[in-house]
């Protein structure tokens, strides 16, 4: 119930989808960082995400998920707040040199970065990086940027669906009068210089 038709790949199974009338409204992604090997579950976790989010809107592109198909397309990762994946990390890279932003970055701050990024580069609608204590059982949380808040993402989710749902209730039942092109039997000018100006607001 929740696999989407992929581009490069078959199909991807998604954490969460909404769809209405054969058109996807939202896709989201749930994941979480955890240690003890913080490093290779973050490289993993950038990965998929990159991978996951360029493959839906290529689909998208496509016409694969429903005429007309906008999708909200979410992504929402959890990290585990400890010593090491606040701590910063070491970059090497031999051949050339990296963007600044990374060096010394915590992976707390590299998923933040990942997450910004593929917001910036529309990969995804919203992206969201929480992070929690290891043994928090009250639910403890702290968000790592405002851009990147969990209350950003549901708030972005929420109106989108609430446009979306507008449309549909408008559907069927608003006719808007059109004229094509090439009707010039209401126009009596030519050209935009042949316009009443009294037209022109």
């Amino acid at each position: 119930m929740v696999i989407l038709p992929g581009f490069f790949r078959p199909t991807k199974q998604w954490d969460l989808l909404i769809e209405h009338r054969g058109r996807l409204l939202a896709a989201l992604e749930l994941k979480s960082l955890c240690g003890p090997s913080f490093g290779n579950n973050a490289n993993n976790r950038c990965e998929e995400a990159l991978g996951s989010g360029y493959d839906l809107r290529k689909s998208q592109s496509e016409g694969m998920l429903g005429d007309g198909a906008a999708p909200f397309i979410g992504y929402f990762i959890l990290i585990e707040d400890a010593e090491k994946s606040r701590k910063p990390v070491k970059i090497s890279s031999p051949h050339f040199p990296t963007d600044a932003v990374f060096q010394d970055a915590s992976y707390q701050e590299r998923m933040r970065l990942l997450c910004e990024r593929m917001i910036q580069q529309q990969l995804y609608t919203a992206a969201a990086v929480l992070a929690t204590p290891t043994r928090s059982v009250t639910g403890e949380h702290g968000d790592l940027s405002k851009l990147t808040s969990f209350r950003r993402h549901l708030t972005q989710l929420a109106s989108a669906l609430s446009a979306e749902s507008d449309l549909a209730s408008a559907d069927g039942m608003v006719e808007e009068a059109q004229m094509s092109f090439g009707d010039r039997s209401k126009q009596s000018w030519d050209s935009f210089d042949d316009y009443p100006a009294e037209n022109v607001s």
